[in-house]
C-alpha cells in the first residue's frame, strides 16, 4: 500500500470485506472543476482507490461547468460534490466535500446499502413516511471528527434512499462556510429542512423524523403530535360538541389565548377553544429574549410550549376554525365558524392581529408566490434573489435584517419621506451594499403572471415612475385587529381594537377581551399572556355571580 494512500490503514481491511459483499453494481458520481480545489483532488483520490477495489463500484468524473446539464438534473450546485447510486436509480443520496474521518463510515455504509439493497431504519418511522409527499431536501452540516454528525448522515440518507420524494445532502462546513453563516451553525450537526435550520444535534430516529415533519408537513405533525402526547396522558382535549352550552368559549390561540385557558380551566370552568392556528403573531418572530424567565427562545417553540400547557387539561378544542360572527341569543352567545355554530355562557375574545396589505390588484394571486409576511419564516426561499420590503419602521428594517444574509439585493421602499425604525437600525441595515433605500415611494402594481416578477413604483411627488424587478415582496406595513366578528355587538376604538375595562371586560355583560384585539397600548407577549390571565379569572368570577342564570 502507497504511504500517500487516502483510505486509513486502520479501515482498508473494513472496506475490502464491505466490497467484497455487494452484490449489485455501485456507481459514485463525483463532480469536480476544470481548475481542481485541494478538497476536490482529494475527494477524487479517494474514491479513485475505492473504485480500484472493487469490480462491482463504478467511478464517474464529471465538470461542475462542463457537464453542467447532468449537474443541474442531479442537483449538484458545489465541489467537491460525490453521488452515490445504482446503474438504474438515483436515490437522492449525496456527499458535498470531503468523506474522510468519521463521513468515511457514512460514505461505505451507502455503497454497502445501494449494493445490497437493504437498509436498517427502525420499523416504527417508515409509516411517517406516508406524510412526506413533496419534495423534501435534507442536508446535514457536519465535521469530519463529529461522530454524531455521521449518525444523522446515515439517517437521512437511508430516509432518501427508502422514499422517492426524499434528498439527502452531507455538508462539509469546513468546505462551505457561506452556508455555516447562512444556516446560523453554532454546532454539529446541523439538520436543515428545505432550506431552513430544524435542529442540532444527533437525535433519535423518531424524534428526528418528528422534528423533519415538523417543518415538511406542520398538519400531519400536529396530529402524531397529538396522538403521541395523549398516549403518554401529556394532553387531555377533547373535541367539542356543537350541540353543549359551554361556560366559557376562548377564541383564540395566542399567548392571550391559551393563558386565559390554562387559567380557565384550572378553576374548572368548562372552556371551549376556537382558533385557526396555534401561537398567533409570535409564530413569526426568530428570537424572542424578553419573556420572563426565558432568557431566549424562539417564536415557535414558545407557542408550542404554550399550547402543550394547556392540552394538560380537560377543556374542548378545535383548530383550523375562524369565528365568523358573535352573536347574542337570549343570555348566550353564539359563535358562527360557517360549519358549525357554537352556544357558550361568555367569552374571551383573544384573536391578535393579522397582517395589513396594500390591496393592489393581483395581491391575492401572488399571496404565497412572490407576497410574504415573515422574512424569518421565507428568508431562505429567496436565497441570491432580489427581494423588497414595504414599510419604513423597525419590523420593515428587521425583516431587511433577516433577508441580508440570504437575498442578492433589497429593496426598501416607504411612503413617508423618512424612516420611523430606530436610527441605529436603520445605520446597521443600510450599510449593507445590497441595500437599496426609496423614501417616498409608493407601490403602483404587482407585475407577473403566476409568479411576481416585479413591482411598478412611484415616486409620492410624481418625479418619477419605474419599475423594479424582485422576486419577493415582504409587507411590513403593519398589523391590523381581528376584531371584525364583533362589529355591532362590542364597542371598537378607531383603530378596530376591542374597548376593554381593567378587567378585560367589554361593554358586554359576559363578552371578555384580550391581548393584542384588545386597546391595550402595549403590544407585548408578556402583557397578552398577564390580560388573558385576568381575562378567564374575571369570567370566573363574572360566571360566578351570574351561576343563578343558568338554564
Amino acid at each position: 500500500m502507497s504511504t500517500d494512500s487516502m483510505i486509513p490503514e486502520d479501515a482498508r481491511q473494513q472496506t475490502e470485506a464491505l466490497l467484497k459483499a455487494l452484490q449489485r453494481k455501485v456507481v459514485l458520481v463525483h463532480f469536480t472543476q476544470r481548475q481542481p480545489c485541494p478538497a476536490c483532488r482529494d475527494q477524487r483520490r479517494l474514491l479513485e482507490e475505492l473504485a480500484a477495489l472493487s469490480d462491482r463500484l463504478e467511478l464517474q468524473v464529471l465538470d461542475l461547468e462542463r457537464d453542467a446539464e447532468q449537474a443541474r438534473a442531479l442537483g449538484v450546485d458545489k465541489v467537491p460534490a460525490t453521488v452515490v447510486r445504482d446503474a438504474d436509480r438515483d436515490y437522492g443520496i449525496r456527499f458535498f466535500g470531503l468523506t474522510l474521518g468519521y463521513e468515511y463510515t457514512s460514505l461505505l455504509e451507502d455503497i454497502a446499502m445501494v449494493g445490497s439493497g437493504r437498509h436498517d431504519l427502525p420499523e416504527e418511522i417508515l409509516p411517517l413516511l406516508q406524510y412526506i409527499r413533496e419534495p423534501l431536501h435534507l442536508e446535514v452540516m457536519v465535521t469530519l471528527t463529529c461522530p454524531y454528525c455521521a449518525k444523522m448522515v446515515r439517517l437521512v440518507h437511508q430516509l432518501a434512499y427508502v422514499h422517492e420524494p426524499i434528498r439527502g445532502d452531507m455538508i462539509d462546513a469546513a468546505e462551505f462556510p457561506q452556508l455555516v453563516q447562512r444556516y446560523q451553525v453554532h454546532g454539529v450537526p446541523r439538520t436543515v429542512v428545505n432550506g431552513r435550520p430544524a435542529f442540532e444535534g444527533a437525535l433519535p430516529p423518531q424524534q428526528a423524523m418528528l422534528e423533519i415533519l415538523r417543518l415538511a408537513n406542520p398538519e400531519a405533525w400536529e396530529m402524531i403530535d397529538a396522538q403521541l402526547r395523549t398516549l403518554r396522558g401529556e394532553r387531555q382535549v377533547r373535541l367539542p360538541d356543537p350541540g353543549h352550552r359551554y361556560a366559557l368559549a376562548i377564541v383564540g390561540a395566542g399567548p392571550a389565548a391559551l393563558t386565559a385557558a390554562i387559567y380557565a380551566a384550572r378553576k374548572q370552568i368548562d372552556t371551549l377553544l376556537l382558533a385557526e392556528r396555534v401561537g398567533g403573531q409570535i409564530n413569526d418572530t426568530e428570537l424572542i429574549e424578553n419573556y420572563p424567565g426565558i432568557p431566549a427562545i424562539g417564536g415557535q417553540d414558545l407557542a408550542e410550549a404554550l399550547r402543550r400547557h394547556a392540552e394538560r387539561f380537560p377543556v374542548a378544542e378545535r383548530l383550523g376554525v375562524r369565528v365568523r360572527e358573535v352573536r347574542r341569543e337570549g343570555d348566550d352567545f353564539l359563535l358562527d365558524s360557517g360549519d358549525a355554530v357554537w352556544r357558550a355562557r361568555s367569552v374571551i375574545w383573544a384573536t391578535g392581529k393579522h397582517y395589513r396589505r396594500l390591496g393592489l390588484p393581483g395581491e391575492e394571486r401572488f399571496l404565497g408566490r412572490g407576497v410574504a409576511f415573515c422574512a424569518t419564516c421565507d428568508a431562505p426561499l429567496y436565497a441570491d434573489r432580489r427581494v423588497a420590503v414595504i414599510g419604513g419602521g423597525n419590523s420593515a428594517f428587521t425583516a431587511a435584517r433577516d433577508l441580508l444574509p440570504w437575498a442578492r439585493e433589497i429593496h426598501i421602499l416607504n411612503i413617508a419621506d423618512d424612516w420611523q425604525a430606530d436610527p441605529v437600525l436603520v445605520q446597521e441595515v443600510s450599510a449593507s451594499d445590497k441595500v437599496h433605500l426609496h423614501p417616498g415611494t409608493v407601490v403602483r402594481a404587482y407585475l407577473g403572471e403566476d409568479q411576481l416578477q416585479g413591482i411598478r413604483v412611484e415616486r409620492r411627488d410624481g418625479s418619477d415612475r419605474f419599475d423594479l424587478r424582485v422576486d419577493g415582496v415582504f409587507l411590513e406595513i403593519g398589523l391590523s385587529p381581528n376584531s371584525e366578528p364583533l362589529q355591532g355587538l362590542a364597542t371598537l376604538n378607531e383603530r378596530g381594537e376591542v374597548v376593554v375595562d381593567r378587567l378585560q371586560q367589554t361593554d358586554v355583560p359576559g363578552l371578555f377581551a384580550a391581548g393584542d384585539v384588545s386597546d391595550e397600548p402595549a403590544k407585548q407577549i408578556i402583557v397578552a399572556a398577564g390580560s388573558g390571565a385576568r381575562a378567564a379569572l374575571a369570567a370566573h368570577d363574572w360566571l360566578q355571580a351570574h351561576s343563578g342564570e343558568e338554564d
